[in-house]
């Protein structure tokens, strides 16, 4: 749950889990946070103890390869449980979500973000479509990590990093890679288009999800849930 640079948040989830890969990069990058001016790493949702779909949301969160980082530096105290579920995150994005809001945006989000993706694990960033546009307006001269940082619905109070499948693992799948270039042209644009930022009410209700069956899983599941 803690580290000299990491407090895990909302325990009552229990969604602290990952594969020892991932909990290697969390724990190196949060000893990196201080060299930039950020205290220490707030984690928020990685995995379940066995992995597998969550009850709400988080599809991406299934492999132990995910985990969100808040948008706001660790205190310079140890939390106490209901400090970590009560404490609200730091909403970085403007009310009418065009671009963040200037009062809470500060250089050391944006040094955090890029620190994150200079990292070789990391195969993907996503956040808020307002946060890419900040870091394409204020990134200067090395753009090439903007390429990892893609935009996407939500991702205003947390940053949500997905590793690549570590070397040896077979049975993981990497995305292909990312577009080439910084994504801070038509790509982004798109997300402030009228269809996205204010899409038509649906004409009919969505159609309920399916049940979730062990048919529905990798074989490899049930090896897992048979050895509980």
């Amino acid at each position: 749950m803690d580290g000299p640079t990491w407090q895990v948040m909302r325990l009552s989830r229990n969604r602290m889990w990952g594969t020892p890969p991932l909990v290697d990069f969390l724990e190196r990058l949060a000893a990196k946070a201080p060299r930039i001016g950020w205290n220490g790493l707030l984690v928020g949702d990685m995995s379940q103890p066995r992995g597998g779909p969550m009850l709400t949301g988080h599809a991406s969160h299934q492999l132990g390869l995910d985990a969100d980082i808040w948008l706001t530096p660790m205190p310079d105290h140890r939390m106490s449980r209901v400090e970590r579920e009560e404490t609200s995150a730091t909403n970085v994005v403007r009310p009418d979500r065009l671009d963040i809001d200037p009062q809470v945006w500060t250089p050391e989000h944006l040094k955090l973000i890029r620190m994150t993706a200079q990292e070789r694990e990391v195969a993907r960033i996503f956040v808020n479509p307002a946060i890419k546009k900040a870091l394409c307006r204020e990134a200067g001269g090395d753009r090439a990590w903007l390429s990892k940082v893609r935009p996407m619905y939500g991702h205003n109070y947390h940053y949500h990093i997905r590793l690549a499948c570590p070397a040896g693992q077979d049975q993981c799948g990497d995305q292909a890679p990312p577009p080439s270039g910084d994504g801070c042209g038509e790509e982004l644009a798109y997300w402030f288009s009228d269809a996205i930022m204010n899409p038509k009410p649906a004409t009919k209700p969505p159609r309920p999800k399916p049940p979730m069956t062990m048919a529905a899983l990798p074989t490899a599941c049930r090896a897992v849930l048979k050895a509980r």
